[in-house]
C-alpha cells in the first residue's frame, strides 16, 4: 500500500445499509453467517442500527428504519445473481458487498452456504479473458468468488484473490457519462 496518499485510510471501517427486519437480519449474519454483534444502538424515534463484525476490525452496519422506502430490484439492487442475468443498478447504489476470504478456503465455504440452504453461484473464476470468467480456475485467474443473497435481497459476495495485482492490472482509462474514454494520467493500482 502507498504510504505517499492524501488520506491515510486503512479499509472499510463499515457500511450501512439498510433492513426490513432486524432479527431476520441478526438471525442470517449472526445466527447463519457467524458474524458476532459488535454494536447495537436503538436511535431516539425508536429505528435501530446494528454493526456486525466481518473480520480485520470492519464492519457491516445494519439500520432498520420505522420509517422507509421499498427497495427496487433492478435499481436500488440486483434483479439477479451475476451470471444468471442482468445484475445492474442505479447510480448511486450500492451493487454488492464482496466480503474476502482465504483463497483455499472458496470451495469450502460455497458448499457451507449450500448446507445451510442459501442459493449460491457457482465458483466464478475471475480473468482477463474476453468473457472474464472462467469455468475452471487456470494461472490467469486473479480473483474467485461465490455470490448469494441476503434476506432483503442484499446480493454479497465471499471473495478471494488468487495473486497479488501490479501495475499491468489497471491500464484501463475510465469513461465518462456517456461512456466516451477520458484519459487520466497516472492510473495506477490501489493493491500491490
Amino acid at each position: 500500500m502507498s504510504e505517499a496518499r492524501e488520506f491515510k485510510t486503512a479499509g472499510v471501517h463499515h457500511l450501512a445499509l439498510v433492513c426490513e427486519d432486524m432479527a431476520r437480519t441478526v438471525a442470517f449474519y449472526r445466527d447463519l453467517l457467524g458474524f458476532p454483534l459488535a454494536k447495537t444502538i436503538t436511535l431516539p424515534d425508536g429505528s435501530q442500527h446494528f454493526f456486525f463484525d466481518i473480520g480485520s476490525g470492519d464492519t457491516l452496519a445494519f439500520f432498520w428504519f420505522k420509517k422507509k422506502q421499498d427497495a427496487i430490484a433492478g435499481v436500488s439492487s440486483p434483479r439477479h445473481l451475476p451470471g444468471e442475468g442482468n445484475f445492474t443498478t442505479a447510480a448511486g447504489s450500492m451493487n454488492h458487498v464482496a466480503l474476502t476470504v482465504p483463497a483455499d478456503k472458496i470451495e469450502e465455504y460455497r458448499e457451507r452456504l449450500v448446507a445451510k440452504g442459501i442459493a449460491v453461484t457457482p465458483i466464478m473464476n475471475h480473468d482477463d479473458s474476453p468473457a472474464q470468467m472462467s469455468r475452471v480456475n487456470h494461472p490467469g485467474v486473479w480473483l474467485r468468488s461465490v455470490y448469494f443473497w441476503d434476506p432483503d435481497g442484499v446480493l454479497l459476495e465471499f471473495a478471494a484473490w488468487t495473486r497479488a495485482l501490479g501495475p499491468a492490472d489497471a491500464t484501463e482509462q475510465p469513461v465518462d457519462a456517456s461512456g466516451a474514454p477520458v484519459e487520466l494520467p497516472g492510473v495506477q493500482p490501489t493493491l500491490a
